[in-house]
C-alpha cells in the first residue's frame, strides 16, 4: 500500500505543471527495515531527475539508509544553498524509540551550518514535530526538546521555516516569527486530535514550497483527491 500510494503521489507530480528544483523527504522512507525497500525508494525518486534530500525517521535504519543514499541525486542529512536560502536537514531520531530528541551535537551542527552560510534565510527540516499536536498519543512521540529547538532557531534570526513529518497530518502555525509546517503522509493519515492511535479517510498528500530570494515563501498542501 505504501509503495502504490507513493507511486500515485509521483504520478500526480508528473502530471502537474509544477516542477521542483529539489525534493525534501522528512523521514520514514521505509517501514520494513530492508535494503530492498530503500532500493525501491531510490528507483522511484531517482527517476524524477531532481536532487533528493532525505533525513531519517523513526522507521528508518540509519546504516541502510546511508548506504542506499550514498550517491547523487540522493543526499543524507545534508544542507544545500539555493538562492539566498540555506536548507538544513537534521536528525531528530533516537534508536529504538518512536519519539525524537535533538542531541547537543546535532543542535551544534545546526548552529554552525547557519553561522557558516552567507544565506539570509534558512529552512530547517526534521522528522519529529517540535510543537504539540493536540493529540494525547502523538504528543508522547514528538520531539522531547522541542522548546530548546525553537529557541535555538529563533536566536539565529535567519530561520524562516521549519518543516516536519512523522504525525501523518497537516500543521501550519507561526511560532515567534518562524513558520512551522507539518506535511501529511504519502500514504495513510492519522486522525487529528485523537487520544489513541486512529487513522482518518484523508488521501495521500505532499507539499509544494516556493522560496523567494527576499525571504518570502509560498506553500501549498496538495491532497490526492482524484
Amino acid at each position: 500500500m505504501t509503495h502504490s500510494s507513493l507511486c500515485a503521489v509521483l504520478d500526480h507530480y508528473h502530471d502537474s505543471d509544477w516542477r521542483a528544483d529539489l525534493i525534501v523527504v522528512t523521514g520514514d522512507l521505509i517501514h520494513d527495515d530492508s535494503r530492498r525497500a530503500y532500493d525501491h525508494f531510490c528507483e522511484l525518486l531517482g527517476s524524477i531527475g531532481t536532487p533528493v534530500y532525505c533525513i531519517p525517521g523513526n522507521h528508518d535504519v540509519r546504516a541502510l539508509m546511508r548506504e542506499a543514499l550514498d550517491a547523487p541525486p540522493f543526499h543524507y542529512c545534508e544542507s544545500v544553498e539555493a538562492g539566498d536560502w540555506l536548507i538544513v536537514g537534521i536528525d531528530s531520531c533516537v534508536s529504538g524509540r518512536a519519539g525524537g530528541h535533538l542531541e547537543a551535537d546535532e543542535l551544534a551542527r545546526l548552529d554552525s551550518e547557519i553561522a557558516a552560510s552567507s544565506a539570509s534565510n534558512v529552512m530547517v527540516c526534521l522528522h519529529h514535530p517540535p510543537v504539540a499536536m493536540g493529540s494525547k498519543w502523538l504528543d508522547t512521540v514528538g520531539l522531547d526538546n522541542g522548546d530548546e529547538f525553537l529557541e535555538r532557531i529563533k536566536v539565529s534570526g535567519k530561520v524562516r521555516l521549519a518543516i516536519f513529518g512523522h504525525v501523518h497530518q497537516p500543521y501550519d502555525a507561526d511560532h515567534q516569527g518562524v513558520r512551522i509546517l507539518g506535511t501529511p503522509s504519502t500514504c495513510r493519515q492519522f486522525a487529528q486530535g485523537s487520544d489513541t492511535f486512529a487513522v482518518d479517510e484523508n488521501p495521500p498528500a505532499y507539499r509544494r514550497i516556493s522560496l523567494q530570494s527576499d525571504g518570502n515563501y509560498q506553500h501549498e498542501l496538495v491532497w490526492l483527491t482524484t
